[in-house]
């Protein structure tokens, strides 16, 4: 229903918290936000919002492969 998307807390997406993150995946899984119970706001400094949350995933991502694997190699 229409009315339902201003139920929907906002909240900052942060590609750190994992509901964050698979909220994203089921919404490429299934192209629609339906099945989520939030409504995400984005940091944006111009563009698209999707293209913004794919940018802090990658981000994130990248943070976890190879930061991860020089802490590995020191410890």
């Amino acid at each position: 229903m229409i009315l339902d998307i201003n139920r929907k807390p906002v909240v900052l997406f942060d590609a750190e918290n994992p509901e964050h993150r698979s909220d994203y995946a089921k919404f490429i899984e299934t192209g629609s936000w339906i099945h989520c119970d939030r409504r995400y706001e984005i940091y944006n400094v111009g563009g698209h919002s999707q293209a913004m949350i794919q940018r802090q995933l990658l981000e994130y991502y990248l943070r976890q492969e190879f930061v991860a694997k020089k802490q590995r190699r020191k410890g």
